[in-house]
């Protein structure tokens, strides 16, 4: 009986840290990646939420690159922070690539531009703390059709984030934003899938074109 009991205990436990522990299993999958076969260091990391994590064709992109994907959709930049130990410091980057905050506008209530802006400083400080060497690069929150209706909170929060970039070293803030939207200031809905939230092949052509001169050489 108090093995029953015991077992129970354990199990009960499991769960309640595996729900609290919000993208476990993603990050677990990673770990498990690694496991087989562990990326090179010095490579270039793309971390963050799912624009990140949807990009397929992010090692064709940049064949010139090494690059790591650990992007893992839903999260928030409270998440990234969490699991800094697992998906950033690992890995020994040469530089990391950030794309989040976005979701954070949503899975929270009175969320603003300046609490998003804090959180990528309170990251990005963590991460230079580890790596001093290390680039840091953020691309700006994108211009979504499904979210129109906060673009200005991301447009502020886009400002906030590349004022503070340009006052670091090893530092960039990559504008995917101003090409994704028409003439009327709109978001151009043929870069977008029928969510109207995730970006197609045209969406992420125009990322790569953008994103490619802020990739530190890397040796493949």
């Amino acid at each position: 009986m108090k093995r029953s009991l015991l077992l129970l205990f354990v199990f009960v436990s499991f769960v309640s840290i595996a729900q609290e522990r919000q993208f476990w299993n993603e990050i677990r999958g990673f770990k498990k990646e690694d496991s087989i076969r562990f990326p090179a260091k010095k490579a270039i990391l793309f971390v963050g939420s799912s624009s990140f994590r949807m990009w397929k064709t992010l090692a064709q992109d940049f064949p010139d690159h090494k690059v790591i994907n650990r992007g893992f959709g839903g999260s928030g930049l409270p998440n990234v922070i969490e699991y800094v130990n697992d998906i950033i410091f690992p890995y020994k980057p040469k530089q990391v690539i950030v794309y989040c905050g976005e979701n954070d506008f949503f899975r929270e209530q009175n969320i603003t531009p300046e609490i998003v802006a804090a959180r990528f400083e309170q990251l990005f400080k963590m991460i230079r703390t580890k790596m001093p060497r290390v680039h840091i690069a953020f691309v700006a929150i994108k211009p979504s059709p499904r979210r129109q209706a906060i673009m200005p909170q991301m447009v502020q929060t886009n400002t906030l984030v590349k004022n503070f970039l340009e006052k670091q070293k090893r530092a960039a803030f990559i504008n995917i934003y101003d090409e994704m939207l028409d003439a009327q200031g709109n978001p151009r809905k043929e870069l977008f899938t029928e969510d109207d939230l995730h970006m197609n092949a045209s969406g992420y052509a125009i990322w790569k074109r953008i994103v490619l001169p802020y990739l530190k050489k890397t040796k493949k």
